[in-house]
């Protein structure tokens, strides 16, 4: 019986993915790891529109050993142009682990990176994830 046992626990460590914690957002788009952290997240509606107003749906998990988060902020920035959104993300906690920031705007076309940071304990740990927008 014990033999058995650490063979369901070695299969369930092997499947494990390998960013520690999986945030839980049905239908997320990505995951992310975040140094301390995990992201998850998917944009309303699905496919990120050119100059229209979206939202991100967002999922936040702690890896071991990372202490209680504090603050989420979202920004996305178009490197090749070396600019910004025209417009700030507001951010709302919907549980203690779910967020959704509102009012996101991507105001052209082209790859721009979705900015995620995470704060804690005196931290900010930092993601960045692209996004090609048609």
């Amino acid at each position: 019986m014990r033999t058995e046992w650490l063979a369901v626990l070695a299969a369930g460590a092997l499947a494990a993915p390998a960013y520690g914690c999986v945030p839980d957002l049905p239908g997320a788009a990505r995951t992310l790891k975040a140094g301390r952290y995990s992201v998850a997240y998917r944009a309303v509606p699905d496919k990120l529109p050119v100059s229209q107003h979206f939202s991100l749906l967002i999922a936040v998990c702690a890896n071991p050993g990372a202490p209680p988060l504090e603050t989420v902020t979202v920004d996305a920035q178009m490197p090749e142009h070396r600019h910004g959104m025209n417009y700030k993300a507001s951010i709302k906690r919907e549980s203690a682990s779910r967020y959704r920031a509102d009012g996101l705007m991507f105001h052209m076309p082209g790859r721009w990176e979705i900015i995620f940071e995470l704060r804690a304990a005196g931290r900010t740990d930092r993601v960045t994830q692209s996004e090609v927008i048609e």
